[in-house]
């Protein structure tokens, strides 16, 4: 079997609160292989940009650090690195795509100028070089008029521009993995459908591997090739994406499923909504985190953590249910 490009291991993420320290990413064990597209989804609050965010060692700290667990890329320990080492793996090994491209475009230079960086910081060229790079990249990623566009500010494209150019820099360097924060969250459906193509395409031609981070299952499905289901900072459920969708084992993940729209034969049934809110890390419930939400909770789940149970078939689950 070839070796995981990406292995996270028992990875904590800390958050220090005013009501006191809580595990915001807890106990995670996820692995990716070179080449292969891997979905995280969840309610919001369950602990997935902080994982990615782990993962690059770029956490807001205060009040998040990393508190134990070990993230393996390419067999090195990323948590072991130092700054500089660390700086070099950013951006030229592993690149992210975040949620909004307004946060993470400079308002005050260029396109052309932040895509250049690039270049210039990883490759070493001079200006102009870089700036010729930078024009290529938005090309790749279809950007019209590509070449004047390299002049324009952030504030003067359309937020699927932004989104691609955002692309442009997370692909800039060639990297082995992309670490994706809800790339098409803030875009109407049609931009969307563009930008996850884009995506399939780019990766497919430079064989990257991408953890996509997303709410949306639908987007999951045209896109993954596996899945990991996280809730209160833990992974509950774990599986191949066509598995999941046919027989999801958590009842969490059987909840998401139910909440999404109908097609088809089963166009119009009335959506179910999971009841009630995702709880506060600093205000676990005791037991199964899920447990006061549950339909098919019972007296072991109101007591006892379950802990990921892996079956026969390759898929592990986070339920008493599959004891």
């Amino acid at each position: 079997m070839t070796a995981p490009l990406l292995d996270i291991r028992g990875l904590r993420t800390r958050l220090d609160l005013p009501a006191g320290p809580a595990l915001a990413v807890n106990d995670v064990d996820l692995d990716l292989a070179p080449g292969e597209s891997m979905g995280v989804v969840g309610e919001s609050g369950c602990g997935k940009t902080l994982l990615a965010l782990s993962v690059l060692r770029l956490l807001p700290t205060p009040p998040a650090h990393v508190a134990g667990g070990q993230v393996f890329f390419k067999g090195r320990d990323l948590l072991g690195l130092d700054e500089k080492a660390m700086r070099a793996v950013r951006g030229e090994q592993i690149s992210m795509i975040f949620q909004e491209p307004m946060t993470s475009l400079n308002p005050v230079f260029t396109v052309g100028e932040q895509v250049a960086e690039v270049f210039r910081l990883h490759r070493g060229l001079d200006r102009r070089a870089a700036l010729d790079e930078a024009r290529r990249m938005l090309e790749l990623v279809r950007i019209p008029n590509a070449a004047e566009r390299l002049s324009s500010y952030p504030h003067e494209l359309s937020g699927g521009m932004r989104q691609r150019v955002v692309i442009a820099m997370a692909l800039a360097c060639d990297p082995d993995l992309i670490l994706a924060d809800e790339p098409t969250t803030a875009l109407d459906v049609t931009i969307q459908a563009q930008i996850l193509a884009l995506m399939l395409e780019l990766k497919e031609r430079k064989g990257t591997s991408v953890m996509l981070i997303t709410h949306d299952l639908g987007v999951v499905a045209q896109t993954c090739s596996r899945v990991a289901v996280m809730y209160t900072g833990r992974v509950v459920e774990r599986a191949g994406v066509d598995a999941l969708f046919a027989d999801p084992l958590h009842p969490y993940t059987r909840g998401l499923l139910r909440s999404l729209p109908h097609t088809g034969a089963r166009a119009g049934r009335r959506l179910t909504p999971i009841s009630g809110t995702v709880p506060p890390i600093s205000a676990l419930p005791r037991g199964c985190a899920f447990h006061p939400r549950c339909p098919e909770t019972f007296d072991r789940c109101r007591t006892e953590a379950p802990p990921l149970i892996a079956l026969p078939d390759g898929r592990a689950a986070r339920c008493w249910l599959h004891a």
